[in-house]
């Protein structure tokens, strides 16, 4: 019988390790761009460290996959959680000293989001061996939820420990990192998947996440248009709900109530999904996301009020976070154990790629049509994807997961065992 995830030692070290990787994350994520703000008075070179980071993500998130899926996991994530420890410590030295250079923030924030493109695919598939096949839906929604709240709590606590002193939100970070190190090192599971042959970094190597998701048809629809269409759009929305009722940037109460609602749906989105077992009716639940966006924008373009925009927010972010969750454990079931780390990067690729582009569109919209003709039509958009997904064959085709070969492929034992036995199964 399968143990429940609350006595699975491993799975709580994960979870416990990620909390205190991202609450720091998030504390430095407000931090830096003040930092900068304080050192030079330039809001540009302020902005430019969200800028170096976006860049880094989408540059190293396909080789990230790729060493995820060649060095063991859990020795992957030690040696991420070492290297961001290293640049943020260096960070909070010199903050101490009263001069942070600019290069050396940059640097930091960089560094900071390449990690994060290893770290994340070594994660997933890490759990992969630590979690069973039926408990990957509530395991990814408790993730979710954690990293939620740490988004939620996170740029409030770095808010507040910069007003005390500069040098603070990133020595609180560093020793998160410290814990989230010492977690993983308590880790017992370990997780080698099969090594191929051929360069690393081929051209073949990186795009395999990409070729593999291809050829499924339903995860190819449900990302090209729920994952990359819909994230755009709704992107789109937000920022345009945002700006409209800020009354032209003279008040941020009607735009930052809208945001702190979509906060505050993703959270209860994460919380409520173990309830809904979202990996067993993923496709209802994407369907069912996507036409309430599609009514959500319509409600927006014909009442224009911040509360009726941010509950209207609340409710599309609610049932898009428990529809990601379903599918992202779907996605993970359904891929062979060799190539879990490429094809969680490449299906991270496809979602964010042209994520930063959403508000640019919003405020084109905007400023071209009025409020709620940008609403109207951002719905129109929303309701071509929502079509698509509805009635295309390939998103109604889920796919089964594979059968793992019998050798190869699996998790390492954490204790040393005799060389014919060194692939076999964990008890998980």
């Amino acid at each position: 019988m399968t143990k429940p995830l609350r006595e699975n030692r491993d799975f709580r070290l994960l979870w416990l390790s990620g909390l205190f990787a991202v609450l720091g994350g998030q504390m430095s994520a407000l931090a830096l761009p003040l930092l900068v703000l304080k050192e030079t008075g330039s809001p540009v070179q302020a902005g430019a460290v969200g800028t170096v980071s976006v860049g880094a993500v989408l540059i190293t998130m396909l080789p990230g996959g790729v060493m995820a899926d060649r060095i063991e996991r859990r020795r992957l994530m030690r040696l991420c959680d070492v290297g961001s420890l290293t640049v943020v410590t260096a960070l909070t030295i010199a903050v101490l000293y009263g001069h942070a250079p600019m290069a050396l923030v940059l640097l930091v924030a960089a560094a900071g989001a390449v990690i994060s493109s290893v770290y994340a695919p070594a994660v997933f598939g890490l759990m992969r061996a630590v979690v069973p096949a039926d408990q990957m839906g509530t395991a990814t929604a408790r993730l979710q939820a954690r990293t939620q709240t740490a988004r939620l709590v996170g740029p409030l606590v770095g808010g507040a420990l910069f007003g005390l002193h500069p040098a603070l939100p990133f020595a609180v970070e560093a020793l998160g990192l410290l814990a989230s190190t010492v977690c993983v090192a308590l880790v017992r599971t370990r997780s080698r998947a099969r090594t191929t042959a051929g360069s690393a970094f081929s051209k073949r190597e990186l795009t395999a996440g990409l070729t593999f998701l291809w050829k499924v048809p339903y995860l190819r629809t449900v990302l090209l248009i729920f994952g990359l269409g819909m994230n755009f759009a709704f992107g789109s929305l937000t920022f345009i709900a945002l700006t409209a009722f800020s009354d032209g940037g003279r008040s941020g109460i009607g735009g930052g109530f809208v945001i702190s609602c979509v906060s505050a749906g993703a959270l209860a989105g994460a919380l409520a999904a173990p309830r809904i077992s979202p990996g067993r009716h993923s496709r209802v639940l994407i369907v069912a996301t996507c036409w309430t966006c599609v009514g959500a924008a319509g409600v927006m373009a014909w009442l224009s009020r911040p509360v009726v925009a941010g509950l209207m927010c609340a409710l599309c972010m609610f049932l898009s976070t428990v529809a990601s969750i379903g599918f992202l454990s779907k996605l993970l079931v359904v891929t062979p154990e060799e190539k879990v780390g490429r094809v969680q990067s490449a299906a991270g690729f496809l979602s964010s790629m042209v994520q930063p582009f959403g508000p640019l569109a919003g405020g084109a919209l905007l400023m071209a049509f009025g409020g709620r003709w940008a609403f109207a039509l951002t719905g129109c958009v929303l309701a071509v994807s929502a079509l698509v997904v509805t009635f295309a064959p390939s998103a109604r085709a889920e796919p089964s997961p594979p059968q793992a070969p019998e050798a190869e492929g699996r998790a390492e034992p954490a204790d040393p065992v005799e060389p014919e036995a060194k692939h076999a199964a964990p008890g998980v």
